[in-house]
């Protein structure tokens, strides 16, 4: 009986340090599974914000092209206008030394 307990202590031990190594494994293969699944969310955010910014960039794109767009029917406008009211000017002064 007395050689008994030395070899339950020694198998103890070492199911101890089995069993320890096994979980110590599980966690650590666990923890890398977790970690490359955050990785993989986080790398799926960032595509998603780069698809939106790169969807505001065209869309301003356009926007500048329309608003250049814009800018020179005002430019034309303007010019129409300042031409119109040089012709009204000339019809004016014609018209004031018609009375005369």
């Amino acid at each position: 009986m007395n050689e008994l307990l030395p070899v339950i202590s020694v198998i103890s031990t070492l199911c101890a340090i089995v069993f320890g190594y096994a979980a110590f494994a599980r966690n650590g293969k666990k923890d890398t599974e977790d970690e490359a699944r955050a990785d993989a969310t986080v790398l799926t955010e960032i595509g998603y914000i780069k698809a939106n910014t790169d969807d505001i960039k065209r869309k301003q794109e356009k926007q500048d092209e329309q608003y250049l767009r814009i800018a020179e029917r005002v430019t034309a406008v303007e010019s129409s206008a300042k031409q119109a009211h040089h012709r009204l000017d000339r019809l004016e002064q014609a018209a004031d030394h018609s009375d005369d």
